[in-house]
């Protein structure tokens, strides 16, 4: 089953960009992104901080029922326009990728439905391309559809 969430990676660019329409008013889609409890509902990262504001930061983790840390990002926020945009870093720790500038565009369609329209720029075209060797895309369109199913329940 092909996802909802479009990803394109254009050859020899450095960036990806991802599309989503979502069956949300843009106003919960974007409470998705700026919401601890919601972000961690449909990640799977548990929030360390989250400062949701221009000049803010952000700390996810995901650790094994050892206790033992599988996953942690972090990132700077540069600016946030309440149900419009969000402009952050996004660096995972203890990898070998370098901190990614991601641009997150919320665009209301209808009273019910909205589009996510996300631009990841890399360091490098072989960071990206190593990014997109990961399982980047089933994950993205997995956690897209926790997303809508979780937050459509607040409906």
């Amino acid at each position: 089953m092909e996802g909802k969430t479009i990803v394109n990676a254009q050859k020899g660019v450095q960036e990806i960009i991802i599309t989503r329409t979502f069956d949300l008013p843009v106003e919960l889609l974007y409470m998705a992104y700026t919401k601890a409890d919601l972000i961690e509902q449909w990640m799977g990262n548990r929030v360390l901080n989250l400062e949701n504001k221009t000049h803010g930061s952000y700390r996810f983790e995901t650790r094994d029922k050892h206790g033992q840390v599988l996953f942690r990002a972090n990132g700077t926020i540069h600016q946030v326009i309440e149900n419009q945009n969000i402009i952050r870093t996004f660096e995972m720790e203890n990898t070998g990728f370098p901190v990614q500038l991601e641009f997150l565009d919320f665009e209301p369609i209808h009273p019910r439905a909205s589009r996510l329209n996300m631009k990841i720029i890399f360091k490098s075209i072989e960071d990206r391309d190593n990014m997109l060797k990961l399982p980047f895309v089933q994950g993205i369109n997995m956690a897209h559809l926790r997303l809508q199913n979780i937050i459509e329940k607040k409906l």
